[in-house]
């Protein structure tokens, strides 16, 4: 079973976490939400979000996914964990997938796994994305690297990452079941 770990802090965008968790796990894949701080994270919308275990009780190494959700405090706080950023080095180092929406891939940057890459951002954070190339594309595949751009590219984001890892009859089975049409989800990219 495919194991995903979602980081959040306060301040995470709530859509883009709780899509992306709730969408891979409709894929029945294990996904745990990892909290920056023991407890109730509370959102950029205000939203209350309770993660299942806190960053400090788990062992990054092993899920084979993690995906950064964005917003602009939840990532100002991502960037704090030192231990997140070597956690993205070390599943990229190991072939695993490493994605990021909204303003998340700037975590992915300073984790150091943009370099050459083609990745993809919130509109806002375009000037702060300096080491991939940018594609204005909803969701950017470039290899083990996933992008996207934010709260209503979220759906066709996390189908992206269940056809990486199961293939595409994987993520239109798992689409259906939500009413989202496959041209809503289809990516280009390796």
């Amino acid at each position: 079973m495919t194991r995903v770990l979602v980081p959040m802090a306060d301040g995470t965008e709530e859509m883009e976490a709780v899509i992306v968790i709730d969408t891979l796990r409709r894929a029945k894949w294990e996904v745990v939400a990892a909290g920056t701080k023991k407890g109730v994270i509370t959102a950029s919308r205000g939203v209350k979000i309770v993660p299942d275990v806190a960053w400090d009780e788990i062992d990054p190494s092993s899920f084979d996914v993690i995906v950064v959700p964005g917003g602009a405090k939840g990532v100002e706080n991502l960037l704090k964990e030192e231990s997140l950023r070597e956690a993205i080095r070390s599943l990229h180092r190991a072939g695993k997938i490493v994605a990021a929406v909204c303003a998340g891939p700037l975590v992915l940057q300073h984790a150091g796994v943009l370099a050459g890459r083609k990745a993809t951002c919130h509109p806002d954070v375009v000037p702060k994305l300096t080491q991939a190339q940018y594609v204005n594309e909803a969701v950017v595949v470039d290899g083990s690297v996933i992008t996207s751009q934010g709260a209503g590219t979220c759906f066709k984001f996390a189908l992206a990452i269940v056809a990486k890892v199961d293939g595409s009859e994987k993520a239109e089975a798992v689409a259906r079941g939500m009413v989202v049409k496959q041209a809503d989800f289809e990516t280009r990219g390796s």
